[in-house]
């Protein structure tokens, strides 16, 4: 009976040994149970890790930092601007991973990614792969965008003939998939039609949090060491977009060919040989960086494109989707957006182009406020490599390792830095008004050396949707819409929603 105390006894203390992290250093958090911390309701899956962080930004109003636990692993929430900018930019060689590896000796091939990767890959990587989304690079993609907004509105206008309801998000899921095969892969996947593509499965299971895949992650966060080779990607992803990548590679005889998609210019970067330059990570005896070389193999470069797909896909589709919600809730916006589309396009022939769509600036007023509202990433995460980092706003050390996160969707919604964060209000991205917008209080691309390098291509996919859908329609509530949608629990990276976002859609 003894031993079974015991047993019990230490089974108990090894899931709590971390648990007086915070309490040591003097920090605010809030109760923990042994190997779950404070993220029970995640690991569970009724609530997503953005919703968790919200929760614990509001838990402390008045405090710079809340501590968290997630699993086993200490975590800092940081609620102050300043501390936000120090952690994103001014001391950002303290905390220039994102934290997402567990295990950075192990890395799974498709992590080794733009978002994921960690030290001198990330950086080797930004280097190089920067220069593919340059201005003129997405100028000669546009036309791919082009022909798939037409086909948008074809589809659109389908579902108006079938009784006018349909879910956007679904929609706008495979209007972007549609445009990933051709502006990542240039090939024509008809997703928009209807078709159950390879590419329309690989886009849902991406983001589908299966048991399997839950129980990954629950598994690499409390025992690291005991689960480091349990890859948090189910085998049939890797193995799909594997596949679908190289099939690609040896149709142009891994050489580019001139099709501006996004395959194309990982070639590009490939020609240009094995990654080179300065070590963030290692340092000669003099102080200086060390000279780092990496070589762009096949499977970095596959790697490359799954991020492309991945965070290309969920954040385009949820964004566009939520922001055309927004606007069938806010018909008084909705009728601003008509008005400027009618009066840019009118100047461009009636179509669809590049230059058209930069003109477009309360349609890029309204993406702000949809982004504000409900950002596709509802948190920023960093981990800390300096051994005794001090915080000086508060005076609180922290270990390296120690992993913080920027609570992006509590601060979008909170209303000491957005007046009536709850109504869309798109006025507050005006070239007059977003001057009073604190820095470091809207980030729905980060911010920094590791902000979106998608950035402006994700923009362009997502309002070429828009324009396409408004030029001919408009959007109003449906009968089963619900003006606040349901946030889904067990979102994980990428916020969705429950049920979708259902519209009707009727000719203008």
């Amino acid at each position: 009976m003894i031993f079974y105390i015991c047993v019990i006894i230490i089974i108990y203390l090894y899931g709590a040994k971390n648990y007086n992290y915070w309490k040591k250093r003097g920090v605010k958090h809030a109760g923990t149970i042994p190997y779950f911390g404070t993220n029970i309701q995640q690991y569970l899956q009724r609530a997503s890790y953005a919703m968790m962080v919200t929760k614990t930004y509001k838990m402390f109003p008045g405090e710079k930092i809340v501590g968290f636990y997630r699993g086993v692993m200490p975590e800092l929430v940081i609620r102050d601007l300043d501390i936000i900018k120090r952690v994103l930019t001014t001391d950002f060689h303290h905390f220039y991973p994102k934290g997402l590896i567990v295990q950075p000796s192990k890395v799974e091939p498709m992590l080794q990614n733009l978002f994921f990767a960690e030290g001198d890959t990330w950086k080797l990587l930004r280097q190089r792969i920067s220069t593919a989304f340059s201005s003129g690079k997405l100028k000669a993609m546009f036309p791919l965008i082009t022909d798939r907004a037409e086909k948008l509105q074809v589809i659109a206008d389908e579902v108006v003939n079938t009784g006018g309801v349909t879910d956007f998000k679904e929609l706008m899921a495979r209007y972007t998939t549609d445009l990933i095969g051709a502006c990542g892969f240039g090939l024509n996947m008809d997703t928009l039609s209807g078709q159950n593509t390879e590419f329309r499965w690989l886009g849902k299971r991406i983001f589908q949090r299966k048991l399997r895949d839950a129980l990954a992650v629950i598994a690499k966060q409390i025992f690291p060491k005991v689960f480091k080779n349990v890859n948090i990607l189910a085998y049939e992803i890797e193995e799909s977009m594997v596949r679908l990548v190289t099939q690609v590679l040896k149709r142009r005889n891994y050489q580019p060919s001139g099709s501006n998609d996004f395959i194309d210019l990982m070639l590009e970067v490939r020609q240009s040989g094995d990654l080179v330059g300065e070590s963030i990570e290692k340092k000669k005896p003099d102080g200086t960086p060390e000279v780092v070389r990496i070589p762009f193999d096949d499977l970095l470069l596959i790697a490359q494109v799954f991020v492309f797909f991945g965070a290309g896909f969920e954040t385009s589709s949820t964004t566009s989707s939520y922001t055309l919600h927004q606007l069938a809730f806010n018909p008084e916006c909705q009728e601003m957006v008509h008005k400027e589309i009618d009066t840019v396009l009118a100047k461009h022939g009636n179509k669809i182009t590049y230059d058209a769509i930069q003109e477009m600036s309360y349609l890029d007023m309204a993406f702000s406020e949809a982004m504000r509202m409900y950002p596709s990433v509802g948190f920023l995460i960093r981990k800390c490599v300096t051994p005794n980092y001090t915080i000086p706003e508060v005076d609180v050390t922290i270990d390296d390792s120690v992993v913080v996160m920027i609570p992006v969707q509590a601060l979008h919604n909170d209303a000491k830095y957005f007046k009536e964060p709850d109504k869309f209000i798109p006025e507050r991205f005006s070239n007059e008004n977003k001057k009073h917008i604190p820095k470091f209080a809207y980030l729905p691309f980060g911010e920094g050396p590791r902000a979106c390098v998608g950035l402006r291509l994700g923009q362009m996919q997502f309002k070429a949707g828009i324009v396409a859908i408004l030029q001919k329609f408009q959007v109003e509530p449906a009968p089963q819409s619900l003006k606040v949608p349901i946030a889904d629990p067990t979102a994980f990276l990428v916020e969705d929603f429950v049920g979708g976002l259902p519209l009707l859609l009727k000719r203008r």
